[in-house]
Formats: structure tokens, sequence, C-alpha cells
């Protein structure tokens, strides 16, 4: 019982009957098996279904090294760009007060209400032959549509609330009472960004990172409008799997979405870890606090 009295919701969830119980389970079970487990397993089944050398063989191809490659690219460049966007955009909506606060945050959350497929036809009516900078891009003889800048500012801007989203309630509840102690102490402001900032949002922000780069390696309809598909050169791991199961080449197409199941996969485990640590970080500091060793 709560010291008010009242049953909490781990002793409500335990004190319902087990056919209820088993009854949620298996009904979550079954939805898991058959949304996500069967379809993982059904990838990897038709990737060596028609053995190891021709798996390895698709993987090989220079088309799908160069796609893989530009997946890798595409998000080594794009999650520091939201990694830096992020943590200004919360620091300026949770450590001061400006006209227009409510605008950013609105739009933050743009790339979420947009249909990928949409962002990616603003940036083809911004900077294709025939968009607003079009004629002044050809010009001074650059390409950003049907080329790699492109692919990088549409995954940039589909990926760019995850970081940002992860910080701003974090920073929120911290407040900014140990920025101003340490403001106070004579730290100036890159020490008491480096020095506090920092240290308090490590985990939120590496959070954000790992949703970050998982999103940016499989974003398909932004980067499907704005590359062009040419093979060898604009084509992703996501584009390079549609090209090559419209090709009827489905050992190869699954061999390749393999890869970027293990690339989730691998993604999920290291998201469970971070969870986990953030848990073990929690319930040390409440246990230190509930020792008196630190103010709770």
């Amino acid at each position: 019982m709560t010291p008010s009295g009242q049953t909490s919701s781990a002793e409500q969830t335990r004190l319902e009957p087990p056919a209820v119980r088993f009854v949620l389970l298996g009904v979550s079970l079954t939805f898991l098996g058959l949304f996500l487990v069967v379809p993982l397993a059904v990838v990897f089944a038709q990737a060596f279904s028609k053995g190891i050398h021709v798996y390895w063989a698709a993987i090989v191809d220079p088309d799908a090294r160069h796609a893989i490659c530009l997946t890798l690219v595409t998000a080594l460049v794009s999650v520091p760009m939201n990694v830096v966007f992020g943590i200004a955009a919360a620091w300026a909506i949770t450590k001061f007060e400006f006209r227009g606060k409510n605008i950013l945050i609105t739009l933050i959350d743009l790339p979420f209400t947009v249909s990928p497929v949409i962002s990616g036809l603003i940036f083809v009516l911004l900077f294709g032959a025939q968009g607003a900078f079009g004629p002044w891009l050809s010009a001074h003889d650059i390409k950003i549509i049907f080329a790699v800048p492109g692919i990088i500012l549409a995954t940039t801007f589909i990926t760019a609330p995850f970081v940002a989203r992860e910080l701003i309630p974090l920073m929120q509840s911290q407040g900014s009472e140990e920025e101003e102690a340490a403001l106070s102490l004579g730290a100036n402001g890159w020490q008491t960004f480096w020095r506090v900032t920092i240290p308090n949002i490590k985990w939120g922000l590496l959070y954000g990172v790992i949703l970050c780069n998982a999103r940016a390696m499989g974003e398909f309809g932004a980067v499907s409008v704005v590359s062009g598909h040419i093979r060898g050169r604009t084509n992703t791991m996501p584009l390079h799997v549609e090209i090559l199961y419209n090709d009827y080449n489905f050992a190869g197409a699954f061999a390749v979405a393999s890869l970027l199941a293990m690339l989730a996969l691998a993604t999920l485990a290291l998201k469970k870890i971070v969870e986990w640590r953030v848990r073990q970080t929690l319930a040390e500091a409440e246990r230190m606090a509930s020792q008196g060793k630190i103010p709770a």
C-alpha cells in the first residue's frame, strides 16, 4: 500500500486475475511475433535461401558496396549536424525565454508531421533544375538534387527532431540551478557547458543519437525523391533493396535487407544498453540520496 492508503499501480497489476494477465501477455506476444519476429526471420531466411555464396556475392557487388558506403556517409554527416542543432535548440528552449519560442518548438516537430515524400518534394522544388534556386545553382555548377548533397539534406531534415526531442524534457526537468552555481563560482560559458551541462545530459544525448542514426540509415521516402535512383551513385541501402527487388533479384534484395536488419538489431541492443545504464545511474543516485550522501 502507498502512504495514502491506495494500492500502487504495480500492486494493482499483480492483483489482476491470472486469466487477464495471460490474455494481455498472449495478445502482446502474438502481435510482436506476427509483425516483428516473423518478418525478420523471413528476411534472413530469404537472404540465405540460395546459399552463402549468393549472399556474399550480393553484398560485395559494386553497387551494393557503394550503397552501403553512401548510407554510412549520410549518417556520419547528418547525425553530427542534428546533434549540434539538437543541443542548441534544447539549450535555447530550456534555458531562455524569448519571442518565438513556441514557434521553434513547433518547427522542431515539423518533420514528424510532414510525409517524407513531401519533404523530398520540397527540396526538389527548392534546389531542382526548375526550382527556386535551380538557375543559380546551375550557373555555379552546384548539384544538390540527384546527388549526394540532396540525400544528406533530406536525411538531416527527416532526422532533425530526434536529438532535440530527447534533450528538451531532460533539460527542463534538470533546471538551471547547477549552471547558475557554476557561473557564480567563476566558470565561463564554455566551462559550464562542457563540465556541467554535457555530463548531465550525456545519456539522453546518446539515446537521441542512437535513434537519429537508426532513422538516418533506414530513411526511404525523402531520399527516394531527391536521389534519382542512380545506380552506383545515389542509391542508399533501402533504395538498392527496392531496385534489386524490382529486378526480381530477390536473394540479393533480401541479402542487403538483412544488413539493414542487423544494423537495426545492433541499434536496438545499444538502445537497451543505454536504457539499462540510465536506470542503473538513477538507482545509484536514489540509493546515495537515501543514505544522505548527496542531496535528494
